[in-house]
């Protein structure tokens, strides 16, 4: 593992973004071949142009004469010169570059290199002055024309290259014109990379900007051909085969509006984008990456700036545990931790195939992170123990849990064990072992909750907030709450995505419901965010945006397919499913507070929580869970947790062990943090 000896280093190594725009080798089937200048051949034209550099050195240092010790000075001169060179450009590596493939960076070395030869010449002289009467400009300029004929070898290798590369390409790749929207750094960088590599069939014929400034200008050789409203007249004139947006940082209302104004122009005109950048936090951006434009590109958001420093601190250096590792949320949370630098990472889940392909992603891209693939179930509290006991972990992130509506309301019985009773089991032992920070993920069907899985999500923000009042020094027990993320498991957006590829018809439960997204990585970067604040028992809430109508996604989704709703693709509304709600909240009226340090995170105000009542409540719901009675459990949430509208199929009592009141969810009066906003994201 790596070091860092200061803050600065941590967190430059640990936010390295790295936007250098690479591609694929050029395939063997495109018949393209790299010159390949043996390393022998480039040796010695290097040799060639420093002995070149030397003399013409001489002749302008001396004025067209020889010196003083004729042609035999001249010789030790060469000699001396040539052993100086030799051995710097081995120490900067310069005799291993490949000429074809010359990058800025090779270019700086050489430069470096260079100033470097002038140096040690004048130190060299400095030292023999008396024996060697040579001016000191004679070792600058032959510094100056060595690096220039170094340069120019080396540029003259890579033209040759893109150039014979390019008839080629042309004739069998068909030269794809392409139409890059956005004249940023994002959009130069494809540019250059497409010229440079013609081998890969696509040309830039121009960009277009809303800059007015760079209208009409040139950019890395292309053209900017208009702004966003001249797009169709662009289109028709230039013969575009597809629209490509390199805005990485545009947020959804942008991306929605180019993709309307490319239909609008052209209907079967095909469009892709960059990733978002907090998609592009973990990786190089590649030319693979590349990809058609997807939901989750119309509900972007602007990018989310994240305090590296803070999280630096209560991870680089650690032992974290990520429970419900294999899952949606629990490996984003892996590959976002991965970037500062945990001393080991033990990957906790039930599903072991899951947990498999996460541990062969881990060994791809984080090579240097070492890991413990754990599979195990959060209600076995033996288990568990040995877990914490053995691995030690300083920090755990809680994502294992059921998630699923309409499943849980069939099958309560889980929800309790794995929502509630693994929760209660995970705080317990985290307490003991003192365990930093703990960190509870959570989800908006938490708030007065309508379902059995939200009930036991909420009893678990309760259960991880009571414990926080037991904490030792230093530790801190928190939740995050927010609502649904785009992409995983058990989203609907794969489902209508598997209706409208068989032609529909898509369910859409209600016309009128709405939900909050966001993206995976988005929220896994708010989490530990949210994690770094510090605050011991908060319950802090996520910026979710403005809540989405779920038949507009619906629509949406057909038409980024190429088809029209209700035209090719059908859309049936089923009705609402038992324990659904038509609108989500992310916070109760008599939570709300306001928002934190970062702008994107609100804290929920505390809770007197009643001890005793929360306890048996949980014990009582343990009892029913396993005499499988999902109507004492259902009687248990709807008359013991305040806040919940769970309905129940029979008239049955609660058991007495539970009749110790209501579990509240109302706040206690404490002073505001700040103006309390009328809900996040609205």
């Amino acid at each position: 593992m790596k070091t860092y000896d200061t803050m600065t280093e941590r967190v430059a190594n640990a936010m390295q973004v790295k936007l250098d725009i690479t591609l694929t080798r050029p395939h063997p089937s495109l018949g393209l071949r790299s010159l390949n200048l043996p390393r022998a051949l480039r040796n010695a034209l290097d040799l060639m142009a420093w002995t070149l550099a030397t003399l013409t050195a001489l002749l302008v240092g001396f004025d067209g004469a020889l010196p003083e010790g004729g042609w035999p000075l001249v010789f030790v001169i060469l000699a001396t010169t040539t052993a100086l060179k030799f051995g710097i450009a081995r120490a900067f590596k310069v005799d291993r570059q490949t000429w074809e493939r010359l990058s800025f960076r090779d270019a700086r070395n050489v430069g470096y290199a260079g100033m470097a030869m002038s140096g040690s010449a004048i130190l060299l002289l400095a030292t023999t002055g008396n024996y060697v009467p040579v001016p000191l400009a004679v070792p600058v300029i032959d510094g100056l024309l060595t690096t220039v004929m170094m340069l120019t070898l080396r540029g003259i290798a890579r033209n040759l290259q893109e150039r014979r590369g390019a008839p080629r390409a042309a004739a069998e790749r068909g030269g794809h014109k392409v139409l890059l929207i956005g004249a940023g750094e994002a959009g130069t960088l494809l540019a250059r990379e497409m010229l440079r590599h013609p081998e890969i069939g696509l040309r830039p014929v121009g960009f277009i900007d809303d800059d007015a400034d760079k209208v009409g200008r040139t950019i890395a050789g292309v053209p900017v051909l208009g702004s966003l409203g001249e797009i169709d007249t662009v289109l028709e004139e230039h013969d575009v085969d597809e629209v490509l947006i390199t805005i990485p940082s545009a947020d959804g209302r942008t991306i929605r509006g180019i993709v309307e104004r490319v239909r609008d122009a052209d209907p079967a005109m095909p469009y892709r984008t960059m990733p978002a950048l907090y998609e592009l936090l973990s990786g190089q951006v590649t030319m693979s990456r590349i990809r058609d434009v997807g939901i989750e590109d119309l509900l972007r958001r602007p990018t989310v700036e994240l305090d590296t420093t803070k999280i630096l601190e209560y991870l680089h250096g650690k032992r974290v545990l990520v429970t419900g590792a294999g899952g949606s949320i629990g490996s984003e949370l892996v590959r976002q931790i991965c970037r500062f630098g945990p001393s080991e990472l033990i990957l906790f889940g039930h599903g072991e195939n899951s947990i498999y392909q996460l541990e062969r992603e881990l060994d791809r891209e984080w090579p240097e992170v070492p890991y413990h693939g754990v599979i195990a179930a959060v209600q076995n509290v033996q288990r568990l123990d040995y877990v914490f006991r053995h691995y030690r972990p300083d920090v755990v992130f809680h994502a294992a849990a059921h998630k699923h509506v309409p499943l849980m309301e069939l099958n309560p019985e889980e929800a309790v064990f794995n929502n509630v009773i693994g929760t209660r089991n995970l705080v317990r032992l985290a307490r003991e072992h003192g365990v930093s920070h703990f960190v509870n993920i959570s989800t908006d069907k938490a708030v007065k909750p309508s379902s059995v899985m939200g009930a036991s999500k909420r009893l678990a923000e309760l259960i991880v907030e009571d414990a926080a009042r037991d904490a030792g020094e230093g530790q801190v027990f928190v939740s995050v709450r927010f609502g649904n993320v785009l992409g995983s498991r058990g989203s609907a957006v794969p489902i209508f995505k598997q209706q409208i590829a068989s032609g529909g018809p898509v369910t859409v439960t209600h016309p009128d419901m709405t939900r909050y997204f966001m993206t995976i990585p988005e929220a896994s970067q708010l989490v530990l965010q949210a994690s770094a604040l510090g605050t011991n028992g908060e319950v802090y809430i996520l910026d979710m945006g403005e809540p989405v109508r779920v038949l507009d996604l619906v629509k949406d989704l057909i038409r980024l397919s190429g088809l029209e709703p209700e035209v090719d693709v059908p859309i049936v509304f089923t009705g609402i499913r038992p324990g659904e709600k038509l609108h989500e909240e992310l916070m109760t009226e008599e939570e709300r507070q306001g928002r934190t340090e970062h702008e994107k995170i609100f804290v929920a105000r505390p809770h007197a929580i009643q001890r005793a009542a929360l306890e048996h409540v949980v014990a009582a719901l343990q009892e029913a869970a396993m005499r499988s009675d999902s109507t004492a459990i259902r009687a248990i949430l709807r008359d013991h947790l305040d806040g919940a509208s769970i309905t129940t199929s029979g008239t049955r009592e609660a058991p007495a062990a539970a009749q110790l009141g209501r579990i509240p969810v109302r706040a206690p009066e404490a002073p505001s943090r700040g103006r309390p906003p009328a809900q996040p994201g609205r």
